[in-house]
C-alpha cells in the first residue's frame, strides 16, 4: 500500500527531529565530561602554597581611647572669692606653678591674729594650764597657715591643663584636690579658657593631666585576655593618624570582667613607651598585643588547614594527585600556622577552591537551562551557556 504524500512528509520530519535531539544530547554529554571531577587530579588549575620556614606570630587586639595615666582634679583648700586664674585649657605648666588663687585678705588676717596669740601663749609654759594654752595657740596658728596656703592652686607635676571649671569673681568652696589615675572618657567641663579636653576627671577647679604618660584601656574578650600577661609588647595605631604607630606594653589586667551583648570582656591597660608628637588625649586607638611567636619553623597559610574533632588536615598535591594528610600544628598565627609534623619543607599544599558562579543558559529547547553539576557549562545553542 502506498503512503500518501502527507504521511510520508510527517514520517521524514519526525525522523529528522529525533536525530537532532540525539545529536544535541551527545554534544551536551561531551561538554559535561570536559569539566568532570576526574580532571581535578591533573593539577592543571589547582592553586597551591609551598611549605616553607618562617616566623609565626599570634596577636590579639582591642580598641580604646588615649588617656593619661596620671591625672589630677585640683581644688582650693579654702573658701573664698576667685581673684585670679592664670591658666586655660590646653596650657602646659611646670611643677609648682601657680594656676589660680583666691582673695586671701581674710585668711592672712586670721594668720596674723593666730601668730600674735601664739607669741602670747609662749610666754608661760611652766604650768600645765599655760602649756595647754600654748598647744591650743600653736594648733590655731598652723591651721591659719594651711588656710592661707589653700587660697592658691599649684601644679603638683608638670602637665597640661585639660579644663578650668570656674571664673574670676566666682565663689569657691573648700574642695581640696583629688588624684585620679587611668581615668577613661572625656572631661566635658567648661569655664574660663573654654572647654576641657579628654583625660581629666571632672569636679575640680582645674583639671591637670601628664601628657607624657599616656595609656589606652582596651576591653579584650575572655579568650583573648587569658593569653595576655603583664609586660607583653604592644603596637598602637590611631584612627585619625594614618601611618602613625606607637610602641607600648601591657601594664595591668583587671581581675574583674564586664558583660555586654552576652560577651565577657576584661579591661586591659597598655602604657605607651613612646609618644608620637601627633597623639592627643581622647583619640581613638587600636591596641595589638603579640601573645605568641616562633621563628624558623615550618609554616603554611592558616586558610589551608582544616580542623574538626581535634584533628587537623591539609590537602597535598604529589605527582599530580591530591591526598588528605593529617598534620600536627603548633602556634596558630594571624596569617600562618606552625606545622610540627606531617609535612616537609617544599611540599605543595592545595588552597581551598574558589567559589564558582553558576551560569544559566538558554540551552536547546526541551533540555533545560544548559547548567550541569553547577559547573557553568551550557549547551552552545539556543542563546545560552558559554
Amino acid at each position: 500500500m502506498k503512503l500518501s504524500t502527507k504521511r510520508r512528509a510527517l514520517i521524514v520530519n519526525g525522523t529528522l527531529g529525533i536525530l537532532l535531539l540525539g545529536g544535541a544530547g551527545i554534544a551536551y554529554s561531551s561538554l559535561g565530561a570536559a569539566a568532570s571531577p576526574a580532571d581535578a587530579d591533573s593539577g592543571a588549575a589547582v592553586r597551591t602554597v609551598t611549605v616553607s620556614r618562617g616566623t609565626v606570630t599570634a596577636s590579639v587586639s582591642a580598641s580604646g581611647t588615649v588617656e593619661s595615666s596620671r591625672v589630677r582634679s585640683l581644688g582650693f583648700g579654702s573658701s573664698g572669692t576667685v581673684e585670679k586664674i592664670y591658666v586655660k585649657a590646653g596650657d602646659e605648666v611646670d611643677k609648682g606653678q601657680v594656676l589660680a588663687r583666691l582673695d586671701d585678705t581674710a585668711a592672712r588676717e586670721s594668720l596674723d591674729a593666730a601668730a600674735a596669740a601664739l607669741d602670747s601663749a609662749d610666754d608661760d609654759t611652766s604650768t600645765a594650764a599655760g602649756y595647754a594654752q600654748y598647744v591650743e595657740a600653736r594648733n590655731a596658728y598652723r591651721e591659719a597657715q594651711r588656710a592661707v596656703a589653700g587660697t592658691v592652686i599649684r601644679a603638683p607635676f608638670a602637665g597640661t591643663v585639660t579644663a578650668v571649671n570656674g571664673t574670676v569673681g566666682g565663689s569657691s568652696g573648700s574642695s581640696g584636690s583629688s588624684a585620679s589615675s587611668g581615668s577613661s572618657g572625656a572631661s566635658g567641663s567648661s569655664g574660663a579658657g573654654g572647654s576641657g579636653g579628654a583625660g581629666g576627671s571632672s569636679g575640680g577647679f582645674v583639671e591637670l593631666a601628664d601628657v607624657g604618660r599616656l595609656q589606652i584601656v582596651g576591653t579584650f574578650t575572655e579568650s583573648d585576655a587569658a593569653r595576655l600577661k603583664v609586660g607583653q609588647a604592644a603596637t598602637i595605631t590611631f584612627d585619625a593618624l594614618t601611618g602613625v604607630t606607637a610602641a607600648g606594653k601591657v601594664t595591668q589586667i583587671q581581675p574583674t570582667a564586664s558583660t555586654g551583648d552576652n560577651v565577657v570582656r576584661y579591661p586591659v591597660t597598655v602604657s605607651l613607651t613612646e609618644v608620637p608628637d601627633a597623639v592627643r588625649l581622647g583619640q581613638t586607638a587600636t591596641v595589638k598585643v603579640v601573645v605568641d611567636e616562633v621563628e624558623n619553623v615550618l609554616a603554611v597559610s592558616s586558610t589551608v588547614v582544616s580542623g574538626a574533632g581535634g584533628r587537623n588536615t591539609v590537602t597535598v598535591l604529589r605527582d599530580g594527585r591530591q591526598s588528605t594528610v593529617q598534620v600536627e600544628v603548633g602556634v596558630r598565627g594571624d596569617q600562618l600556622t606552625e606545622i610540627t609534623s606531617g609535612l616537609s619543607e617544599g611540599d605543595q599544599v592545595v588552597r581551598p577552591a574558589a567559589a564558582t558562579t553558576t551560569q544559566q543558559g538558554g540551552g536547546f529547547p526541551g533540555l533545560g537551562g544548559g547548567d550541569r553539576g553547577n559547573r557553568g557549562v551550557g549547551v552552545p545553542m539556543g542563546g545560552g551557556g558559554r
